[in-house]
């Protein structure tokens, strides 16, 4: 290759190197154009989901507000109702009895850490008279404890009609005929667990008799014992009242309920 030869090689080898050299400048910077306009897109999108989630949250802080005051303003003691209490027809008479069941049943009534019986308000008193007579069995006996005949008999295997509830319902006591005034004796020796009104049997005096026994006089009125006392058989609980608002259709009568370890059991089993 001569001299004139070499030197146009090399001005086309120079040439080509130039135009490679420019297309790759001429690439680079439409690649950093491009690179530039994605990243500003980014940025601009990233300040715009910020942006939102500001409203956002700031919206949904507006609304817990709103709410809260509303349910503050909306909920006030005026709206709060309290429940009634029922004392209608509809309940059933034997609920008051369960409570004297539980109380009576178990011997001597609750206690205090002194063993002194406690009465229905919260007083306590021991047992003021002999207790030697208290024991009763399956075998003893009962006197009849009022005038009349018997009302409506115990019954609780089968339910048995109320006339004054119009409805039949299970009675776990015996309900004995009277006279308002009449006085009513203990048909046992025993001693008072407790008095207590009630709605369904009205001024209700309670007698342990010994032996896991107790009998339960309702309906009755001027009440001369008190917690504690001995009464002895025949003595007087009280006076025979007019018949509370559950038995107004059977009359004047005695509610008498005989409890084995705290389980109504029939009073004619131990009648004379």
């Amino acid at each position: 290759m001569n001299k004139n030869e070499r030197q146009s090689f090399l001005k086309g080898k120079g040439a080509a190197v130039g135009i490679v050299i420019c297309f790759v400048a001429v690439i680079a910077l439409v690649g950093a154009y491009t690179f530039s306009n994605y990243q500003r897109d980014i940025d601009e999108q990233m300040a715009k989901a910020e942006e939102q989630a500001e409203e956002l949250t700031e919206d949904m802080g507006t609304d817990t507000e709103d709410t809260t005051e509303s349910t503050t303003e909306e909920t006030t003691t005026d709206d709060i109702v309290l429940p009634e209490t029922d004392d209608d027809l509809t309940e059933d008479p034997e609920d008051g009895q369960q409570g004297r069941s539980d109380e009576g049943g178990a011997g001597m009534g609750s206690q205090d850490s002194t063993g002194e019986n406690a009465g229905t308000d919260g007083s306590s008193a021991a047992a003021t008279g002999d207790t030697s007579g208290i024991w009763f069995s399956e075998d003893s006996i009962l006197t009849w404890p009022a005038s009349g005949a018997v009302i409506m008999s115990y019954s609780m295997d089968q339910t048995v009609f109320f006339q004054t509830l119009e409805q039949y319902k299970y009675n776990p006591a015996m309900i004995i005929g009277g006279e308002v005034g009449e006085t009513i004796g203990a048909s046992a020796a025993g001693i008072v667990t407790n008095i207590e009104e009630t709605a369904q049997t009205g001024t209700t005096v309670t007698l342990d008799m010994g032996n896991g026994y107790s009998a339960v006089y309702g309906q009755l009125s001027d009440v001369p014992v008190a917690v504690g006392d001995y009464v002895g058989a025949g003595e007087s609980l009280g006076t025979l009242s007019e018949p509370t608002k559950y038995y107004s259709v059977e009359g004047p009568n005695l509610y008498f309920e005989v409890l084995k370890d705290g389980e109504p059991v029939d009073p004619m089993n131990f009648m004379e």
